[in-house]
């Protein structure tokens, strides 16, 4: 949702760490938002510890085009708690760290344009806690990356007219049927929302035709703009004519189907680090390039892995064409890395998911918690075009009722595919047979539930590139010296594994990975992005099915 009201709060903010929940009387100096502390683009690189509290303090007056007019304060997300105070009125509370979440704040401003805000934020990372953190660890290493603090989106405000504006939409393409859904949530005014597209004007909610569309897809990424109108507010949206499913192809093997269509998924892995911002791009021509990237190898998925990226990154992949696998990041409160979560990637064994203290979801809190944000995460993206699928747990991690949780996202969503256990420990839910092969060779079978199967991770080649190393270490599944030999290896793995295994009925592969990311060194371009290790052009000619 595009207004034109709106004033970013990115920017010199003041910051202390303290070990008290007091407001501080004095700053300990200057944080870059919306980067965190712990790295160098905040200007801070200082570690928040789980028994600390990270203040954020701005003052500012608002333009004169606010004046009279609601005020809403956005957070795109703070990791992990959050309490937020406008001129001294408690205004939010937040925890999670991968949401939005947004306060309105006009009767804070006493009528005013001057505004001070305060953050308080408590990240425990992995210690002692069952928040979602992802790979976050307060101890990385190998496949666990540094822990980050606080403010890692943008933030922002947004005047909205006093009589009432729009909240939130919901858009939902019908391929079949050529017409698309949409609807608007809007407070205020007892008016009905009306929506304009192509010239002409619809009162919501409403059908409305798109004849002779465009399907989207990465091949034609074909976005359709359209405005809403609430009385004196206005907003501009997209959508694309896009359509998901499993499906049995002519020979009656289960695959994944785009637009109708059998679609092969030739994907990577995306974890989203960089070296000097962590969780946050340095800028947003870093979104555009690991896209673009990704497609010029020949790639057509990117499998976001353990993170919720802003809107922007979407925004992106529906623009440049890139289907996306969504993960849900993971939580729990054990560390990951136990036998029940390490023995499958050895011995290929599975086990349930009903043992809750097995898998750190002993906490009845800590189940509550993961359905309420894998919900808010799907309503966060739901009118994404690129989001294919949404993977709930990765590898066991957090895992629990898996099933249940799979029949959840299908009553909430049912525009989308479910990969329910990336890896091991499957419920024989969803749509697919999801398969996690490293250490060995693949070989297809297939499903005896009738779902479609993919390899939802392989491969993680590794090759060092000195002089673009994060650490002396080298953390992969395959170690190559040379460009040649990764080549060579890479070459080798995708005729004698992966494309035999595609005319028998694999439907998807996502290789890791895109970057590498800290001591991993498994990915195809350097993590600081300044080294291919290969040629796009040869990837893309071995990686085509």
């Amino acid at each position: 949702m595009v207004r034109e009201g709106w004033v970013s709060l990115n920017g010199p903010w003041d910051y202390s760490i303290t070990k008290t929940t007091k407001q501080p009387t004095q700053y300990d100096g200057t944080i870059t938002v919306p980067f965190s502390p712990e790295t160098q683009l905040s200007g801070v690189s200082l570690k928040v510890g789980p028994n600390d509290y990270l203040w954020y303090h701005r003052a500012f007056r608002l333009p004169e085009t606010f004046e009279g007019n609601k005020v809403i304060l956005h957070f795109g997300a703070v990791d992990q708690e959050a309490d937020v105070w406008v001129n001294g009125f408690h205004v939010a509370s937040h925890i999670g760290g991968y949401l939005p979440f947004e306060a309105e704040i006009s009767e804070s401003l006493l009528g005013g344009l001057e505004v001070e805000i305060t953050v308080r934020v408590r990240d425990a990372s992995d210690y002692k806690n069952f928040h979602t953190r992802g790979k976050q660890k307060l101890k990385r290493g190998g496949i666990w990356y540094t822990a980050q603090s606080g403010i890692w989106q943008t933030v922002w405000m947004e005047s909205v007219p006093a009589s009432g504006y729009i909240k939130s939409l919901k858009i939902d393409p019908i391929y079949d049927n050529s017409c698309v859904f949409i609807n608007a949530d809007c407070e205020g005014e007892d008016i009905k929302p009306v929506a304009i597209f192509e010239e002409n004007s619809y009162e919501l909610p409403a059908r409305i035709p798109v004849p002779d569309f465009i399907p989207w897809s990465p091949e034609t990424p074909k976005l359709y703009h359209f405005d809403v109108v609430f009385g004196d507010d206005t907003v501009s949206s997209y959508f694309a004519m896009r359509k998901y499913s499993v499906e049995e192809d002519e020979n009656g093997v289960p695959r994944f189907f785009l637009n109708n269509r059998p679609y092969f998924l030739n994907g990577l892995l995306d974890q989203g680090y960089w070296p000097d911002g962590l969780y946050t791009a340095p800028c947003d021509e870093a979104y555009v390039y690991d896209i673009a990237m990704a497609k010029t190898m020949g790639f057509n998925l990117l499998r976001k892995h353990m993170k919720i990226e802003p809107l922007r990154w979407y925004y992106h992949c529906d623009r440049i064409g890139m289907l996306v696998w969504q993960d849900m990041p993971s939580g729990g409160s054990r560390d990951f890395a136990s036998l029940r979560n390490t023995a499958p990637v050895i011995f290929g064994s599975n086990s349930g998911d009903g043992d809750y203290s097995a898998s750190g979801r002993g906490s009845a809190e800590s189940r509550e918690e993961f359905i309420k944000e894998i919900g808010s995460m799907i309503n966060c993206l739901y009118n994404v075009p690129c989001i294919a699928a949404w993977v709930p747990f990765n590898e066991g991690w957090g895992q629990f009722d898996a099933a249940k949780i799979c029949d959840f996202i299908m009553s909430i969503d049912s525009s989308r595919t479910v990969d329910h256990a990336s890896g091991w420990h499957d419920r024989h839910a969803g749509d697919f047979k999801s398969l996690h092969v490293y250490l060995k060779k693949y070989r297809f079978k297939p499903d005896q539930y009738g779902r479609a199967v993919v390899l939802s991770e392989f491969g993680g080649y590794a090759q060092a590139i000195q002089g673009h190393m994060y650490s002396n270490k080298e953390f992969g599944y395959k170690r190559t010296d040379s460009a040649a030999e990764l080549e060579f290896e890479l070459k080798e793995l995708y005729e004698e594994q992966i494309k035999p295994a595609v005319k028998e009925g694999l439907a998807g592969c996502i290789y890791t990975q895109l970057s590498d990311v800290e001591d991993e060194v498994n990915g195809l371009v350097t993590y600081d992005r300044r080294k291919m290790k290969l040629a796009p052009e040869v990837v893309k000619r071995i990686i085509e099915i």
